[in-house]
């Protein structure tokens, strides 16, 4: 039992570390709340259900194809949209992504309908569950969000880190204006920033649809995962893991001893602890709220 726990609680924990990696970046970059990006997520898996009706049972090119295509939809929604609100109020920046959201999920019960729809049949995927030792199981899905979460993170540090285009854009970050006369491209850098946090977003949708389906409610996860990032802090990638952390094990433990009606209630009540001894987060930095 209490290995069946600590898997539920890193399944839960990857979901929402994945997510929150795309809030940090988007805000690092632009300092933009993006409230969109649980609709964003939740496009990506609607991509998946399209590609694996084109490529039926094929998903060594549905997959990859949903992917290039989450990628593109960040560079399009900054290009089409976000580019033009680059040095405009925070305030109106960020209901313009309340607006992307409801646009986004029009667009899905308009296009794909509001039922539960699998796109695993789409790429006969069977989603079969793996026994682990202790009796504990997870399912290949599950078990995809776990690897997917490492691998994204340690691929992020490393880009961040190591590559020119990772510098670059950590240095819009800190400061857009010495940036921009030193030659960094700051419409470049902002849109790579979208491009990154959606497919990231993308692909959790992807796997979750992979695991118990999509519909238009799928959303609802990415602000679930918003809470986990202003725990752990709103301007770095470790504590998003941290922050993950501690929502995820609260939420199954909550569920799992005491009322499942509750998981809804847990990651805002952490985030109103937390907040209120630590504003800044756990690991976030004062100065980003000084900024903010």
């Amino acid at each position: 039992m209490a290995l069946q726990l600590l898997v539920n609680i890193l399944v839960l924990a990857s979901i929402y570390a994945l997510l929150g990696s795309g809030y940090v970046l988007i805000y690092r970059v632009s300092r933009l709340f993006n409230l969109a990006h649980g609709e964003l997520m939740m496009f990506g898996a609607y991509l998946l259900l399209t590609t694996g009706s084109m490529f039926h049972h094929d998903p060594l090119v549905a997959v990859p194809l949903a992917l290039v295509l989450s990628l593109a939809l960040g560079i399009l929604v900054y290009f089409g949209l976000m580019r033009w609100m680059t040095g405009e109020n925070a305030l109106a920046a960020m209901l313009m992504t309340i607006a992307l959201g409801i646009f986004l999920r029009g667009i899905v019960v308009l296009f794909w309908s509001a039922s539960q729809q699998y796109p695993g049949s789409q790429l006969g995927w069977g989603n079969p569950p793996i026994a682990l030792p202790g009796g504990a199981r997870i399912s290949s899905a599950s078990l995809a969000l776990i690897v997917t979460a490492v691998v994204v993170f340690i691929a992020l540090y490393l880009f961040l880190r190591l590559t020119a285009y990772g510098i670059r854009m950590r240095a819009a970050g800190q400061n857009a204006l010495l940036a921009a006369q030193r030659g960094i491209g700051l419409h470049g850098m902002f849109a790579l920033a979208w491009a990154i946090s959606t497919l990231t977003g993308g692909a959790v949708g992807m796997l979750l649809s992979l695991d118990s389906g999509v519909d238009n409610t799928m959303a609802i996860i990415g602000l679930k995962a918003f809470p986990a990032v202003l725990v752990g802090g709103l301007d770095s990638l470790l504590g998003v893991i941290l922050g993950a952390l501690i929502v995820a094990a609260a939420e199954v433990t909550i569920i799992q001893y005491v009322n499942p009606l509750l998981s809804d209630v847990v990651p805002f009540f952490l985030l109103l602890a937390v907040l209120a001894v630590r504003p800044w987060g756990l690991l976030g930095s004062r100065e980003q709220l000084d900024r903010v």
